[in-house]
């Protein structure tokens, strides 16, 4: 049971806490052309709904991810995946070294799979191979199953079935650090990957009890009205995706992002007034200590009716 008064749900942060390491972990942003079928149009993206029993962003709305496993690096994967997208000159701070990014990207395929059964995966005999056609949902949920007892079954299934696990198809978007004040931290590079044809999604009813595909103004609006929970990150990649139409230019715009490193600095607002309460602030804002922004839109998310609102810095007092 959280105590403190700056616990507040999804997050834990304690201003006096010995900030410990973060831990890698790798997130995908799937994302689709609305289905015209219905009437809709623009791009829709997959989030899942977390178990609140969990103790990291517990009841929140997120993208599928994970932590990075010890297997995710190992060469065993060599003969199974595609090469990632060839680095360019701002992925130094994304990744150590080659071999680290495709273990995040690794982490990234295997995480969509299991918080959302979608396969990212092409034919070994051809690009122009269409591995949804062979391969069916429920083979997909299967496998998401057995993956819980059996670690070596995803390699094992993209043998039998001679499709590669789709490296390439991960375009990074951004890397989010959880601030140093928080108990459980992770080092999360945010990809972006288009839904594979003849795919749809799942939750796992383990660590995610919903999902569902929404456009990012409609999961803004939803967040606003209090209907659901966001955690800063995720807020802030719906505003910057919500200007793109199609996937193409999702895709356009991950691959002119920064990915320099974004970790909030917990921070008073209003402190010794009756409004006080606590922001976190992003690079660019004045009390940052990093002066350039990595990030299009507001400086801070303000602790406001117990959720995390988007708000540019106050006027400097003088």
């Amino acid at each position: 049971m959280y105590t403190a008064w700056y616990t507040i749900d999804v997050l834990d942060l304690d201003p006096n806490r010995t900030a410990i390491a973060p831990a890698d972990a790798a997130t995908v942003v799937l994302v689709r052309d609305a289905p015209h079928a219905r009437g809709a149009h623009g791009i829709e993206i997959f989030f899942v709904e977390r178990n609140k029993s969990n103790r990291f962003m517990g009841g929140a709305l997120v993208f599928p991810g994970g932590k990075l496993e010890t297997d995710d690096a190992s060469e065993a994967w060599l003969d199974c995946v595609t090469l990632p997208r060839p680095e360019r000159t701002s992925l130094v701070p994304f990744a150590n070294n080659a071999t680290h990014f495709r273990a995040l990207a690794i982490a990234a395929a295997r995480e969509t799979l299991e918080e959302a059964a979608i396969l990212l995966a092409v034919s070994r005999v051809g690009a122009n191979a269409d591995p949804a056609r062979a391969i069916a949902d429920a083979d997909i949920l299967a496998l998401r199953s057995r993956l819980r007892t059996d670690t070596s079954a995803l390699t094992a299934f993209l043998r039998q079935h001679e499709v590669l696990l789709d490296l390439a198809s991960l375009h990074p978007l951004a890397r989010w650090i959880t601030p140093t004040t928080e108990s459980r931290r992770f080092d999360a590079r945010f990809f972006v990957a288009a839904l594979p044809r003849g795919q749809s999604g799942a939750h796992d009813e383990h660590e995610t009890v919903a999902s569902f595909w929404a456009s990012p103004r409609d999961a803004l609006r939803r967040f606003e009205s209090g209907e659901v929970t966001l955690v800063p990150p995720t807020h802030r990649t719906l505003l910057v995706l919500s200007s793109c139409t199609t996937t193409e230019e999702v895709i356009a715009l991950a691959q002119a992002s920064s990915l320099d490193p974004i970790c909030p600095k917990l921070t008073a607002q209003d402190k010794g007034t009756p409004n006080e309460t606590l922001a976190l602030v992003l690079p660019g804002d004045p009390e940052h200590d990093v002066q350039q922004a990595r990030v299009g839109g507001p400086s801070r998310y303000v602790l406001r009716r117990g959720q995390w609102l988007a708000e540019h810095a106050p006027p400097l007092s003088i």
